[in-house]
């Protein structure tokens, strides 16, 4: 699953040790210039949003109970201005929320 697929949750992952839950959006687009793809994005975190708010995370995954809730962007490509921009926006709201919001971009080496 990618970022292209706005209703689906890509991939979750438990770390046990560290206490936590990651809800990872595999992202492989281009930051485009319309920024089309922050609209994307949009409606890909709060797909995100509603499946841990509406309690089907710990439906499906009992395990997640009383851990820290980190959503996570994995880029392919550097964000642009208004790429920055819209990360540093959303990660207090989503924090504000109760969640954690962690991004990294891809490296090859």
């Amino acid at each position: 699953m990618t970022i292209e697929q706005t209703n689906k949750v890509d991939i979750i992952g438990q770390n046990k040790k560290e206490g936590y839950v990651a809800l990872t959006i595999s992202d492989h687009l281009e930051w485009d210039d319309k920024n089309l793809k922050l609209q994307t994005l949009q409606n890909k975190i709060n797909c995100y949003l509603a499946f841990i708010e509406s309690g089907q995370l710990f439906e499906e995954y009992p395990s997640a109970e009383g851990e820290e809730i980190r959503i996570h962007l994995h880029c392919m490509h550097k964000p642009n201005e208004e790429g920055m921009k819209f990360i540093s926006l959303i990660s207090p709201i989503i924090e504000g929320a109760g969640f954690k919001f962690t991004w990294e971009m891809h490296n090859d080496n």
